[in-house]
């Protein structure tokens, strides 16, 4: 077994469902809590607080997006992927727009859950580089993974984080939405077509700034160097 990882909280009432992701992180080298309902999982991911968190959105007592909605009211920015039984876009959607990192639909591939688990850990926790990056009136510091836009600081999750900073990267150019989903999600289209897009969406509210990101029809999105 691999040096453990960090802590994952899964929250699954499905037994047998729970123990499948509990065995495959747990040999991926993470150490593992499962909490088989809404309102423990709440308190145990503000007890233990680990380094992500595997939500079923479909719990008795209190669902996935409520757990998901508490936390970030609590700038609690935890990497969580949601596990839903439902393969519809407007769920995945809401579920992206109220602040959850990945979105996996039952039946899935164990492995592929514990590669975007461990892409997550490795983005909000690994190397980054340590000179801000300075686009205009917005500063990045990859160091501590702040934002701060006009002097105030915006409270980004994990991945608009990394989105906004492949963007900064990149300041001007235009890039396509599956440029960005390869370099930020780093496994290509998750069946959810609009994931790029709700997520741009997010970083314009939260920056307070609609154009900073423009929209390039037909193609993706580019940020703005001039602002």
């Amino acid at each position: 077994m691999e040096l453990e990882r960090g802590l994952v909280v899964i929250v699954e009432d499905e037994r047998a469902i729970a123990e499948l992701e509990r065995r495959y992180l747990s040999d991926a080298g993470f150490g593992v809590h499962v909490s088989p309902d809404g309102r423990s999982g709440l308190a145990d991911i503000r007890r233990l607080s680990p380094v992500a968190a595997v939500i079923d959105v479909g719990l008795p007592g209190i669902d996935g997006t409520e757990i998901v909605r508490a936390l970030r009211a609590e700038d609690n920015w935890l990497p969580v992927i949601f596990v839903t039984a439902y393969d519809d876009e407007v769920d995945r959607v809401v579920g992206l727009e109220l602040g959850a990192d990945d979105y996996v639909t039952k039946p899935f591939s164990p492995r592929e859950l514990v590669a975007r688990v461990r892409s997550l850990v490795r983005r909000a926790t690994g190397p980054s580089t340590p000179a801000p990056m300075i686009v205009g009136l917005l500063v990045i510091d990859n160091a501590a993974r702040r934002v701060r836009m006009n002097g105030t600081e915006v409270d980004l999750t994990t991945t608009e984080f990394d989105l906004l900073a492949y963007f900064a990267r990149h300041p001007g150019r235009v890039l396509s939405r599956e440029q960005l989903r390869s370099a930020v999600w780093g496994h290509g289209d998750y069946g959810l077509s609009r994931t790029v897009d709700v997520h741009v969406a997010q970083l314009r509210a939260k920056l307070g700034r609609p154009n900073l990101i423009r929209t390039v029809r037909g193609i993706g999105y580019a940020l703005r160097d001039d602002t």
